[in-house]
């Protein structure tokens, strides 16, 4: 294996002292440009690698945030990321971005490894089956700033970011009753994360407004996939009265429900109105387009990483202000208009 260039080779190579090569490299104004123009070129030539593992043990911070997501294979989480890597890079941070794919355990050892790595800071969306948060202790005790997003536990060292999801699922309930649906089936994940237990909750409220009798076999708690759509239908099919509305906690799962009610025979939005949530690009391609709920991942993900750096650079405490809720919107469209289809 070929050494490695240190500064002590340029040094070297150029007969100055080490101290004038590392601060050339590091563009201090006591070095001249035409000897620092010298030095990089020299170090270009001889194949010279800054180490950031050693320069940020004298600075003790990295410039790297760690990322912990349940999936990557989402369009709300992509722009999530989207926003979050636009303000690293505005302020000098890299990102470090790692799956749980949906697993307590695998979240615990992507946790441990952010730790190992020294992020400056951690931003954690949860996994579905995670119970607590005792794996993030380590950054706690170590005052590293953790923020959550989207899913969310409380506690009182970390700030979350959310948007209202009972508003939003009282939102999108309300709408389909306002269409007519007086039976509503809402296609949900893991109730033991906030934002599926929110948007039923919002489910639940906008029933009882109403006047309609919550029926406990008409929700259906799924893993949301791609599969889900051909179950749900399966369902649909063995119940006595058939759901005239479904309410779907995501829209890539809200369209795999409408594939596979269009093929059982089923109209929507005349014999089902549909509704979802996230608003991805998607709900605008499917036919008919898909009523649903615009979700800001892309401002989810600037605020995060923005909170974040203001700790970091001692502007505001992570835990000055435990929750941020961001605002969301229903987008009325096609999938959920029963009574202009009749």
């Amino acid at each position: 294996m070929e050494k490695e260039i240190t500064i002590y080779d340029i040094a070297k190579q150029l007969n100055i002292s080490p101290a004038t090569v590392s601060r050339a490299l590091n563009d201090h104004p006591a070095i001249n440009n035409t000897t620092k123009s010298l030095i990089a070129s020299t170090a270009r030539e001889m194949g010279y690698r800054i180490n950031p593992f050693a320069s940020s043990l004298r600075k003790k911070r990295t410039n790297t945030l760690g990322v912990i997501v349940p999936r990557l294979n989402s369009y709300f989480m992509s722009t999530v990321l989207a926003g979050m890597e636009k303000e690293a890079n505005e302020a000098s941070y890299n990102l470090i971005i790692s799956q749980s794919m949906e697993s307590f355990k695998k979240e615990i050892t992507n946790a441990r490894t952010m730790f190992d790595s020294r992020v400056d800071g951690l931003l954690v969306s949860l996994a579905f089956d995670t119970e607590d948060l005792e794996h993030f202790e380590p950054f706690l005790k170590r005052n590293i700033p953790l923020l959550f997003f989207d899913r969310v536990m409380s506690h009182n060292q970390s700030t979350s970011i959310i948007i209202d999801n009972v508003r939003a699922g009282y939102e999108v309930t309300s709408h389909l009753i306002s269409q007519g649906s007086q039976r509503i089936m809402h296609v949900t994940g893991s109730l033991k994360r906030n934002v599926y237990a929110d948007r039923l909750k919002g489910y639940q409220q906008a029933l009882s407004e109403a006047g309609i009798a919550y029926d406990d076999s008409l929700v259906k708690v799924t893993d949301l996939g791609m599969d889900t759509g051909q179950w749900v239908v399966q369902q649909i099919q063995e119940m006595s009265m058939t759901p005239d509305g479904l309410f779907v906690a995501n829209d890539f799962c809200a369209v795999s429900c409408m594939s596979a009610l269009k093929r059982a025979g089923y109209a929507v939005p005349q014999d089902v109105a549909v509704a979802g949530f996230n608003n991805d690009p998607l709900s605008q391609v499917v036919e008919p387009n898909l009523t649903t709920i615009h979700y800001p991942g892309y401002e989810m993900g600037e605020i995060a990483v923005k909170s974040l750096i203001s700790h970091l650079n001692g502007v505001s405490a992570s835990h000055a202000t435990n929750t941020i809720i961001l605002r969301s919107e229903l987008i009325v469209r096609e999938s959920s208009l029963r009574l202009s289809s009749k």
